[in-house]
């Protein structure tokens, strides 16, 4: 990609790309501001061994404009963005984090970042000290955003069931939870609680054993999750994760998780609807940690854990019904809608989508 990075960055109407070397901290990545239009880009900082530079940099890219569409479509004032880190044996994740603090405070506010894979509370901290635009992970920050988005993905799968089959009924459902951090330990904290069977897989043995403990889940080994036979399937691990080969092996019928984009290309939301598999997209259903650090960041005030949820339920169950009438898969037409949001924000237009979604959500408070 890097000989065509300008080439990719027209296609997809990306403001601007930093690639980031810190000589102090061996720190490498890149930084991608994909949208800005309606307000600051927000994404996180993704840290993890990437093969190579290209991968990082169509990481970025992709999450970056992930991140626009989850914006667009949950009525937010804000665009997407993306930060990822190459890990490397040599990188002083400290002062390598000090340095992306660095970066972003340069930047005066274009982009707002946070919590994303391999970054967690104490890298925050690091990057906090250097920058006003990020979550701070301390009691001055805005908090709770795995419950937020644990519980967006628990509204959204509520929403599929009664889309599909007019009720919900967990005691007769069962989940899949693949990868067991904090969101996913969270969503099958909800699950369980709401009489749901769950079962989940992952990879880290400490973490697998002590959520087990907790919540008293059936685990099963982490390369049958797919072979698994349940209602929904549950990815909230990384993306990328569905594909030619782990599509054959599905025997779920709801596809609904907290990971960023689970699909390996967007043909395959349509493979899935060929299978009969109802797909919930997931910049729909996990914008909960979005909503909840936007909202705190640009309106300073934190909005509750349960009205987030209720946001998200509703955004879906719209998207669901109009996808049902066109006869679109709903992935395909949550794209078309966000793409159609930007594309208005670009041109000074009005955010009807936004509007609509308020008017729900007051009403229903």
């Amino acid at each position: 990609m890097g000989n065509h990075i300008l080439e990719a960055m027209a296609r997809d109407g990306f403001e601007e790309v930093i690639a980031i070397h810190d000589r102090v901290s061996n720190l490498r990545g890149f930084l991608a501001l994909h949208d800005t239009t309606g307000g600051p880009a927000f994404g996180g900082i993704r840290r993890w061994a990437y093969v190579d530079e290209d991968r990082a940099l169509r990481d970025c890219l992709r999450l970056s404009r992930a991140m626009s569409h989850k914006c667009a479509v949950a009525g937010l004032p804000c665009g997407g963005g993306k930060l990822v880190v190459i890990d490397r044996p040599d990188l002083d994740i400290e002062a390598g984090y000090r340095a992306i603090g660095d970066y972003v405070e340069r930047l005066s506010g274009r982009f707002y970042t946070g919590p994303d894979v391999g970054t967690g509370a104490r890298e925050l901290a690091c990057v906090s000290e250097r920058t006003r635009f990020c979550t701070d992970p301390g009691p001055d920050g805005p908090g709770e955003l795995a419950e937020a988005t644990a519980e967006g993905v628990f509204r959204g799968m509520e929403a599929a069931l009664l889309h599909l089959d007019g009720e919900i009924d967990w005691k007769h459902r069962s989940v899949v939870v693949q990868g067991l951090g904090e969101v996913g330990r969270g969503l099958a904290r909800r699950l369980v609680t709401q009489g749901a069977r769950v079962r989940a897989a992952e990879v880290d043995p400490e973490r697998a054993l002590m959520v087990h403990e907790e919540l008293d889940i059936e685990l099963i080994d982490a390369s049958t999750e797919f072979d698994s036979a349940c209602d929904i399937l549950a990815p909230c691990a990384l993306g990328g994760i569905l594909h030619d080969l782990t599509l054959t092996r599905l025997r779920c019928r709801i596809v609904a998780g907290a990971a960023n984009n689970v699909l390996a290309r967007s043909g395959h939301a349509d493979r899935l609807h060929e299978m009969g598999i109802f797909y919930a997209p997931d910049f729909v259903i996990n914008a909960g940690a979005l909503i909840r650090g936007a909202l705190f960041h640009l309106e300073g005030r934190l909005e509750p854990v349960a009205a987030i949820g209720t946001r998200i339920a509703q955004t879906a169950a719209g998207l669901f019904d109009r996808a049902r009438e066109r006869g679109l898969v709903p992935a395909r037409l949550a794209a078309l809608e966000a793409e159609d949001e930007i594309a208005r924000r670009r041109s000074g237009g009005v955010n009807p989508l936004a509007a609509h979604l308020r008017d729900a959500v007051d009403k229903s408070v």
